[in-house]
């Protein structure tokens, strides 16, 4: 009885979206894995991070039917590599690379771009990463973001410091490049460059704040908090976030 009412009411909000504005980048904080396992009385946080890994590709194919182009999913910070303990922490870098692997394995359509400081990682672990995103340049369906070791702090740090020496590397004296800088000069240097900014951020768990994710980029972008923990997200839920976004006037700071 409960799958069938929540079947009604997924076709009443997706008749409320028809001709709906729908975002064409989405940005997700992917929280409340612990949480959950440790309310369904599971002792091992890995479970949580495991089930939290499994919903993600079928998160995925909501975005594609719903017109997504982008999707960044918010997998590790950089404060999570110094307040995780070890055994936790290396349980979530191997979870991370699996399905990171997965998303990119021969029968999936999304284009993957690792974002986050690479430096950071375990060696083996960057260049999993980066031999996955290597995997997918040649598709053509959505792209997909994975942000691992990722902060919004470093991620303006790295795109200055970029620029800095792309700018040294051309001549320019320090004079000439105060005199030039502006907004796009590092926004050219950021990891998600080239990419439209995010127009709906969703975070889970109920947890209100952006933890540092996507800083610069969300400077225009719709909030959308669902209390719902990560590995319960149910599609029920995307839709309602979209519809919530659709309802909205956006004014781009105006």
């Amino acid at each position: 009885m409960r799958d069938l009412l929540y079947s009604v009411y997924e076709r009443r909000i997706l008749r409320q979206l028809v001709g709906a504005e729908s975002p064409k980048h989405v940005a997700l904080i992917l929280d409340g894995n612990r949480r959950w396992a440790r309310e369904a009385g599971i002792d091992d946080p890995a479970e949580g991070h495991r089930a939290g890994a499994a919903k993600i590709a079928e998160m995925l194919g909501w975005c594609s039917e719903a017109g997504v182009e982008v999707v960044t999913v918010f997998l590790l910070s950089t404060d999570n590599l110094d307040t995780r303990s070890p055994a936790e922490l290396s349980a979530l870098l191997d979870i991370i690379g699996g399905v990171v692997d997965d998303l990119s394995g021969p029968d999936t359509p999304w284009r993957v771009r690792v974002v986050g400081a690479m430096e950071l990682l375990p060696p083996s672990l960057a260049e999993r990463l980066a031999a996955a995103a290597a995997r997918t340049t040649d598709r053509s369906g959505l792209q997909l973001n994975v942000a691992v070791g990722y902060g919004g702090r470093q991620e303006i740090a790295d795109a200055v410091r970029k620029m800095l020496l792309s700018q040294a590397e051309a001549g320019r004296t320090i004079e000439e490049l105060a005199e030039g800088l502006d907004v796009a000069h590092i926004a050219e240097h950021l990891y998600t460059s080239g990419q439209p900014d995010p127009d709906l951020i969703i975070r889970t768990s109920g947890e209100q704040r952006l933890s540092g994710f996507l800083l610069w980029q969300s400077a225009h972008s719709e909030f959308y908090f669902c209390e719902a923990y990560w590995p319960e997200f149910r599609r029920v839920d995307f839709l309602r976030a979209l519809r919530d976004f659709a309802a909205r006037h956006r004014r781009y700071g105006t």
